[in-house]
């Protein structure tokens, strides 16, 4: 699997629209810590919201392997770090979100995304 960054000048908010929670952890440090290596890595954030809780958004594409076309957002929301993504879902054309078959597979998507940030940031991103 590969994760490609879409930068703030790509980003548009209906990329998110159908990204549900995948895991979240709760630990400000770790939030600190991700902001930190994020950037680094990175460079500025796909999108900040204008909620005081949450001050970055990063978000990727899938390409290669499970879950391609599938977007992935490592934010923070307050002292949490969350994993959202549109993996097994699908938006339909009144708008609604709906759940495919792959949607029951999105506890192993969520540790191969969590495993990839952790190889790629050096983050301690344990799924419980």
């Amino acid at each position: 699997m590969q994760l490609e960054f879409v930068s703030v000048e790509d980003f548009y908010f209906a990329l998110t629209l159908e990204t549900r929670l995948l895991h979240e952890w709760n630990d400000a440090a770790l939030v600190d810590q991700a902001r930190l290596k994020l950037m680094a890595h990175y460079g500025e954030p796909s999108t900040i919201a204008a909620a005081r809780q949450n001050t970055f958004n990063y978000v990727f594409r899938v390409s290669g392997g499970e879950g391609t076309g599938a977007m992935v957002e490592l934010l923070d929301w307050g002292e949490q770090l969350r994993l959202n993504s549109s993996y097994g879902l699908v938006r339909a054309p009144d708008g609604k979100v709906n759940r495919l078959e792959s949607f029951e597979k999105r506890p192993a998507f969520a540790r191969e995304v969590a495993d990839y940030f952790a190889a790629q940031l050096g983050l301690p991103l344990v799924l419980d």
